[in-house]
């Protein structure tokens, strides 16, 4: 129930409706159960031979009962749409807002997949459920009370038919839910699984195919389709039978009924029980066993999407590990870096500390780089500056200031991170590059692509600053792709700049030009470059050599290649090494 309230909270605006749908259902099923008592009094004014005048007028009564229930119906029906259509629409809004507020390590809980998963498939369940809960949950009940009351009043004895009839039918719906419920369960993480599957797939399609692995990857994905059609195959299977069971149930009560009833008229002579009643008792008997099937289809339905309530739920009260503080700064006032005995773990139970023992100052307006191989934590290092990470101990300061302290949005504005995976969305150049300045002038965006050396390319395109991008970049370089990102954080105009291998795809030439750049138009904003290339840091104020989560050496070229026995070799190896070849 707690899930439950959660996803409720999203109803909002919507509550209106779904308020107006239980109206209009309790309206319909009074009408409903109305009827078979009216029809029952026609036919036995009929058989008492009454004036027609008299069967006229109750007729237009049930006539108006059935237009009346006809319209409850219809009015219910466009008011639950409505309802459930909207608690989906801001469901998935309030899922999607909670994400963009997670931080890395929320967003490392929940795989791409799985969120993908339960803002379609599980919202589609929920929203279904949501349906059949405003409108058959609550008129199926209501049916059954109702006329189960109105066979004992119309029927007497002869409604003891359903004392047997009821519990054969609850009894064989309990069994039906419990064996199909877990085929249904198992259904939802093996979604996860299938989209994970399609995106990898869509993502490193250029991977797939340079290895020639189509084959392959198809036969993944069919395993995946086939397992979850295997589960569903199952439990419909299951399902299936509550036809069979309602046919039996509604079968029985008839034979019973008619048999029963018409000795009670002939031995009676009609003074306990008379045709119109009979005729009723058949259609409270329809409406009481069509009420229990569509409770059994509730309970199936319910128990899916209760699985899906829970995904989507645990993605709502998820808490953003990283927040503002009560009364946040608001202003950073220049780009100095301190990092004082700082050690980080990804996770409370990681075997290791992803950072050890950092103790780093950097003054604003220097140019710092970074070398280390694969695994030395170098970005690791650079994330905890714009506070995607917490420190597990220790200190970031910026400008003097503990990043804790500052309001986020704040702090990240002062910060741009162009990140090893470079990321372009689909739209212009001119769109992708005011991400990082909505605001930012033509004038503007041309400066900033000189300064990245990416101006001369993009007029190199027929449309040039209007070239359409397509979705994650397929239609330029992963050269172009990284000037492109740079010129983006550019726009910022930030008071830290930082480069996670952002040059790699460049070559050293243009690599060179973009650092002269940076030195001559922005040398009040501090720069952190990780590069794997010696030359791309070789001139830089401050170079940092990492290993194992450690900061090694520190310290000029020119003093690194006297004390580092690390950078020596490195340089060395980058340019003896490349000599010789």
């Amino acid at each position: 129930m707690k899930d439950v309230k959660t996803i409720l909270k999203s109803l909002r605006e919507f509550s209106k409706p779904t308020k107006l749908t239980f109206v209009y259902i309790i309206g319909e099923v009074f009408l409903e159960v109305l009827i078979p008592f009216i029809t029952a009094r026609v036919v036995n004014d009929i058989k008492a031979g009454a004036q027609l005048s008299s069967v006229a007028v109750t007729s237009i009564i049930m006539i108006l009962a059935a237009m009346l229930s006809l319209l409850c119906g219809a009015l219910a029906g466009k008011t639950a749409a409505s309802a459930s259509a909207g608690l989906a629409r801001n469901v998935r809004k309030d899922m999607y807002e909670k994400v963009q507020d997670f931080s890395f390590s929320n967003i490392d809980k929940f795989s791409t997949a799985s969120l993908v998963t339960r803002m379609t498939t599980d919202i589609t369940n929920m929203q279904n459920a949501f349906m059949m809960t405003i409108r058959t949950a609550v008129r199926s009940p209501m049916m059954f009370i109702f006329a189960v009351t109105m066979a004992f009043i119309m029927g007497g004895k002869l409604a003891m038919t359903f004392v047997v009839i009821v519990p054969v039918m609850i009894f064989g719906l309990y069994l039906i839910g419990k064996f199909a419920m877990p085929a249904f369960r198992a259904v939802f993480k093996k979604y996860d699984r299938l989209n994970e599957s399609v995106e990898e797939n869509v993502r490193a399609m250029r991977v797939v195919k340079g290895f020639a692995r189509e084959g392959y990857e198809i036969n993944k994905f069919s395993e995946a389709s086939d397992d979850i059609r295997g589960d569903f195959t199952k439990a419909e299977r299951i399902v299936a039978m509550n036809g069979p069971l309602m046919q039996f149930c509604m079968f029985f009560n008839m034979v019973f009924i008619l048999t029963v009833g018409s000795r009670l008229i002939i031995v009676n002579k009609g003074t306990t029980i008379d045709v119109g009643q009979i005729s009723a008792m058949m259609t409270y008997g329809v409406q009481i066993l069509m009420s229990l099937m569509m409770i059994s289809m509730i309970y199936v339905v319910l128990t899916m999407s209760l699985e899906s309530v829970k995904r989507i739920a645990e993605v709502l009260n998820e808490e953003p590990a990283i927040k503002n503080p009560e009364s946040p700064v608001m202003e950073v006032k220049d780009g100095s870096i301190d990092f004082t005995d700082v050690h980080f773990s990804y996770s409370a139970r990681a075997a290791r500390e992803a950072l050890t023992d950092i103790d780093l100052h950097i003054d604003s307006g220097m140019t710092v780089g970074i070398l280390g191989g694969t695994g030395s934590s170098k970005t690791t290092l650079i994330q905890l500056i714009p506070r995607l990470y917490d420190v597990t101990s220790g200190s970031v300061k910026v400008a003097g200031t503990d990043v804790r302290e500052y309001d986020l949005e704040t702090l990240r504005d002062a910060v741009s991170v162009v990140l090893q995976k470079n990321v372009i969305f689909s739209g212009t150049i001119k769109e992708n590059l005011r991400w990082g300045n909505k605001d930012a002038s033509d004038e503007e965006l041309i400066e900033a692509c000189k300064l990245a050396q990416a101006h001369d390319f993009i007029m190199g395109f027929p449309e040039g600053y209007d070239t359409h991008i397509e979705q994650g970049g397929t239609n330029v370089s992963g050269g172009q792709k990284q000037r492109l990102c740079i010129a983006r954080a550019l726009l910022k105009k930030p008071k830290i700049l930082i480069l996670d291998d952002s040059t790699s795809a460049v070559d050293m030439k243009t690599d060179a030009q973009i650092r002269m750049g940076f030195k001559k138009f922005i040398p009040d904003t501090t720069k952190i470059i990780i590069a794997q290339r010696v030359a791309s840091v070789q001139d830089a104020d401050l170079i940092l050599v990492m290993e194992g989560g450690t900061i090694k050496a520190q310290g000029t070229h020119d003093e690194l290649i006297k004390t580092s026995d690390i950078y020596k070799e490195i340089y060395e190896q980058q340019t003896k090494g490349g000599d010789q070849e």
